[in-house]
């Protein structure tokens, strides 16, 4: 028998990422996933702002920066007929190396294709002395006790079945997940928005054939409404195209998927080679529970969103950051089991707020409005084109432009979160407001050491002192008493000071503030209680 803290299941990005959450805070773990680790076909393409930050915790963000997407590629999005059609509109977004710094985060988002960032978080889990990966290793079933779960594992290079003993395990399974459906877990929501076929090719040289320019995705429109997208791989040869339709239409054996891409490039004559022909639903799902005993879901597993927005991958990170931190304080003792109770009361809200999110996003392609002779040329078609230019453009910017999903995402009504009386903004997809309010991401802020906010926050709890040290120390002392890592932070930073707007912030491992005020609780050691679920339940009202 096998013994470990952890046991995650799966070695997608989610399930990598939370074993570097877990190695990052001294947390042991197993990896199993029956595949080899290769990534054949580019799924997801970016990383987000958040995600970046989350690698820069990890050491990981230059690798991703370096990952080999060329940093001048422009992101445009380009509305045509196709590639040689018509132009409609076109939504203009440098390279990540010209996009202008948001003041948001010390970090920008990543074009990092899947091909790459997958073997960029293996790596960097292989270098890691508390993490075993083992690929080529199928879970065939489970038991649960109240010490921990026993999982059969069989490899399947040598066909041998052995024993692996967790106190937790995580299942980063994808959007069909085994331990899901042994658990007797649901999805609920919409199981098809749209029936969609992911069509992955190899243009060389591609953009020499057309006069669209370079951009990350061409969407693709006829007198049937959006049809499809083209979406950039590796900026060179690699491409995906995505065709929408009905269920008969995609996944009939009849599909054409050299004469789709005939139609996406608008010529006959250009070079290409089709790879892959996957059929795939659109949908808008989340798991009814996010756990069972000892045994959590996490990425895919608990929630499956249409790729609108590049939303799925990232709420996954998301997923991994918070039950990781969350099981280290339990597994070390300073937080009580009942922590690992608010990762679906944290997390499921967050993952209902993205799946419709993405949702949205896909309505907004088709407005309902005429597309009668837009792929035609002469006075008829401009008019048309022009009718249509502002709806498909201007009207799903929120989907190029989501800094409101990625960081503006709170923990509201969490019962390890204390609220300070202040009102909850309004959660707008694409405008992000910098809050330190309780439950929000804690807000970057440049220090003049050159230093972020985000960097002052780790393994354990951290709390940021606007005053004395002697302000926090009943605080401090409460720590100590109830051995909670906290790390003090005593910051003479106007900038820093007018962000947080409170002379003490508390911040959880995860990086979002738990509590606020300008001076100690009366019971700072209750305080404390309340924010790692370690002291008997209390009225919720500001301390």
């Amino acid at each position: 028998m096998i013994k470990t803290s952890v046991l995650v299941v799966g070695a997608g990005p989610v399930g990598l990422a939370l074993a570097m959450e877990l190695s990052y805070r001294g947390i042991d773990s197993i990896i199993v996933d029956q595949g080899d680790g290769t990534v054949r076909y580019s799924k997801m393409g970016l990383v987000s702002i958040r995600s970046m930050e989350f690698c820069r915790r990890w050491g990981i963000a230059e690798r991703v920066r370096q990952c080999g997407f060329p940093d001048d590629y422009p992101l445009n999005q380009v509305f045509c007929t196709s590639l040689n059609g018509h132009l409609i509109s076109k939504l203009d977004y440098p390279g990540v190396r010209d996009e202008p710094t948001s003041g948001l985060s010390p970090e920008k988002k990543q074009r990092c294709p899947q091909l790459w960032f997958d073997p960029i978080l293996a790596k960097a889990v292989s270098e890691q002395n508390t993490v075993s990966m083992r690929y080529h290793c199928l879970l065939e079933s489970f038991v649960q006790d109240g010490e921990g779960v026993s999982a059969t594992v069989r490899d399947l290079a040598s066909d041998e079945t052995f024993t692996i003993r967790a106190a937790y395990m995580v299942a980063c399974d994808g959007a069909g997940s085994g331990v899901r459906k042994s658990l007797g877990i649901q999805l609920e929501g919409d199981h098809a928005l749209s029936y969609s076929v992911g069509i992955y090719l190899r243009a060389p040289g591609l953009a020499a054939y057309h006069r669209m320019g370079p951009a990350e995705r061409y969407m693709l429109v006829g007198e049937e409404g959006t049809w499809g997208h083209l979406t950039v791989v590796d900026a060179r040869d690699i491409w995906r195209l995505t065709v929408i339709g009905s269920q008969d239409k995609v996944e009939s054996e009849h599909f054409d998927a050299d004469a789709w891409v005939r139609r996406c490039f608008g010529r006959d004559d250009i070079p290409f080679h089709v790879d892959a022909v996957l059929p795939w639903r659109r949908s808008r799902l989340v798991a009814n529970a996010y756990s069972k005993g000892r045994v959590f879901l996490a990425g895919d597993a608990c929630h499956v969103m249409a790729p609108n927005g590049g939303y799925g991958m990232n709420t996954g990170l998301g997923d991994a950051v918070d039950i990781g931190w969350k099981l280290q304080a339990v597994l070390n003792g300073w937080a009580a089991p009942a922590l690992l109770d608010s990762y679906e009361l944290e997390r499921r809200p967050v993952a209902w707020r993205n799946v419709d999110a993405a949702a949205s996003n896909f309505s907004l392609l088709t407005p309902k409005l005429s597309f009668a002779g837009i792929e035609t040329s002469g006075a008829a078609g401009d008019e048309t084109r022009r009718n249509l230019s502002y709806d498909l453009s201007e009207r799903t910017r929120q989907e190029w432009e989501p800094h409101g999903i990625n960081l503006g995402y709170r923990y509201e009504g969490s019962p390890i979160v204390m609220p300070d009386g202040t009102p909850e903004p309004a959660d707008d997809p694409s405008r992000y407001i910098p809050t330190a309010r309780p439950g929000h991401r804690a807000p970057h802020v440049e220090l003049s050491d050159g230093r972020s906010t985000i960097d002052l926050f780790g393994p354990g709890f951290v709390l940021l002192s606007f005053g004395s040290a002697e302000l926090a120390e009943p605080i401090m002392a409460a720590a100590r008493t109830a051995g909670l890592p906290l790390n003090l932070h005593c910051l003479a930073e106007p900038a820093a000071a007018a962000a947080y707007e409170r002379a003490l912030v508390l911040v959880r491992p995860d990086g979002h503030v738990a509590w606020r005020a300008d001076a100690a609780p009366a019971d700072p050691l209750a305080m404390l209680g309340q924010v790692t679920a370690s002291g008997p339940p209390r009225d919720r009202a500001p301390m």
